[in-house]
């Protein structure tokens, strides 16, 4: 019904219509696990026990897809659960090329999980397509990759490397998290998957945690939705109804945190206490072009190099004030943490210093407050190291 209309319009409306029953605006929360049959095998709609389907999940689920541009939207308890469903899509003896810097949640899975059942992966900076053509082997049936990347805010070429799978017979999967639908269209770029953490932008609120998929192809809708069902790894309806209420918003959130990002990108560049930026929309990220080519905007995501060792990071991150110390990102409020010690804990020393996941590295998810107050925060806490 409203596909044809623009994305800030599709954020309120898609997937949703006023309640039949009551002309209710929100969609109501269906909070049942099951389903009265007026016989038996015959359903109201497709509903006959809430795993399967749930109306406030149908309406999550439809609402994602439109933003994405996509036909089929399935959605799960989080992102971690939106991966390991696309790994089911696979089996022993597959390989997947993975970009090297991935959040450490879905190297753990791949590395941990997956591989004991025989999935084998090779990690590969897709920044480098000759690189990344040589990681693919006669067994490759998968691409993950993120871009930008976590932490290290890499932009990898997404039209580039879709054309590369398509070529070698793999499903691309791209994770649009810190790019949002409003910044980035990987599907109309080549890409069979579109994965996202919703407990970051498209919550919003750091209130719930959810993941999604998003793909175009029927058949391959068709077998995600039979591993999500089979699985069981979905949201409850409250989940589902909370992530409605946020991609109401996402528009102009989203909007907000990139003026945000790109103010205080320029601020930390000038800082003496700061070694390096990164963030795409500075000239001076070496994949500005590529991020200027597929992103409308650049996100609220920042990554620092601080001058000095671990104990000038500690003393810098415990000083803060009004930015908060903690995992996750993409909320309202901006939030700061220590990739080593905490999201990538989990890859290995060598290879977090190898992509540059120091002691001094520290990683700015800025939110929507007054920028100035931001950067106050920042200047004291800076000046106590």
């Amino acid at each position: 019904m409203h596909d044809n209309k623009r994305i800030a319009t599709r954020c309120i409306h898609a997937g949703q219509s006023p309640d039949p029953t009551t002309g209710a605006i929100m969609t109501p929360i269906y909070q049942t696990s099951t389903y009265a049959q007026p016989s038996p095998g015959v359903f109201k709609g497709e509903y006959d026990y809430s795993r399967s389907a749930n109306p406030t999940r149908t309406a999550l689920e439809a609402n994602l897809a439109s933003l994405e541009g996509g036909k089929h939207g399935i959605t799960f308890s989080s992102g971690l659960a939106a991966l390991d469903a696309v790994m089911h899509l696979l089996s022993s003896g597959d390989h997947v090329v993975l970009c090297d810097d991935v959040y450490g949640g879905t190297y753990r899975q791949l590395n941990t999980i997956f591989r004991q059942f025989g999935i084998d992966f090779t990690r590969v900076d897709m920044t480098d397509l000759d690189a990344t053509r040589d990681a693919f082997t006669d067994k490759t049936k998968l691409v993950w990759m993120e871009t930008p990347t976590n932490p290290m805010l890499k932009v990898i070429d997404i039209e580039a490397v879709a054309a590369l799978g398509k070529e070698k017979g793999a499903l691309v999967a791209v994770d649009n998290t810190f790019a949002t639908p409003l910044l980035q269209s990987p599907l109309k770029l080549g890409a069979d998957i579109v994965s996202h953490s919703c407990t970051k932008y498209i919550g919003g609120h750091s209130d719930v945690v959810g993941g999604a998929l998003i793909v175009s192809d029927d058949e391959l809708g068709q077998r995600l939705r039979y591993i999500q069902n089979s699985v069981g790894a979905v949201p409850a309806p409250m989940d589902c109804f909370l992530l409605l209420r946020s991609t109401k918003t996402l528009h102009v959130r989203v909007e907000r945190h990139c003026q945000n990002a790109r103010k205080i990108a320029d601020w930390l560049a000038d800082n003496g206490k700061v070694e390096r930026v990164f963030y795409p929309g500075r000239e001076d990220h070496p994949q500005h072009a590529v991020a200027a080519k597929q992103m409308s905007d650049f996100g609220g995501m920042i990554t620092a190099h601080l001058k000095g060792g671990i104990e000038q990071s500690r003393k810098f991150l415990e000083s803060l004030e009004v930015i908060s110390l903690a995992e996750s990102l993409g909320g309202v409020e901006s939030l700061i943490e220590h990739p080593a010690i905490m999201t990538h804990s989990s890859v290995d020393k060598d290879a977090r210093e190898a992509l540059g996941i120091t002691d001094g590295l520290i990683r700015l998810s800025v939110g929507i407050e007054d920028v100035d107050d931001l950067i106050g925060d920042l200047d004291q806490a800076l000046g106590r190291i």
